[in-house]
């Protein structure tokens, strides 16, 4: 069964379907320098618009980077904050567009 939006995969194989901010906190996390240097976030579709990564830097901390080609961003940042990561990633991807998304129903009318 695919992710309703998106899925986080790790360079060592661990992977969550639709994670949220804490699962993603632990993921990356769970990086380091040897065999686990990032982890991928896009959405669990063929020929996904946008994704985001974070790597582990070798001077320590992270790079992030963000990139929608529909929107025309492309963003490249670097920090030692995991938290702070999680939430701005969990934020940014709330505001994607997803083409496969499940319709939301608020009730009948």
């Amino acid at each position: 069964m695919r992710a309703a939006y998106y899925r986080a995969d790790s360079e060592n194989g661990d992977g969550i379907d639709d994670p949220s901010e804490d699962a993603l906190f632990m993921l990356i996390d769970d990086l380091n320098s040897e065999d686990n240097t990032f982890v991928v976030v896009q959405p669990d579709e063929d020929d996904p618009a946008w994704f985001t990564s974070v790597a582990v830097l070798d001077e320590g901390g992270y790079e992030v980077v963000r990139r929608d080609t529909t929107r025309r961003e492309h963003d490249v940042t670097t920090t030692t904050n995991i938290d702070q990561i999680a939430r701005d990633l969990t934020i940014w991807m709330a505001a994607r567009d997803f083409t496969e998304r499940p319709t939301r129903r608020t009730g009948d009318f």
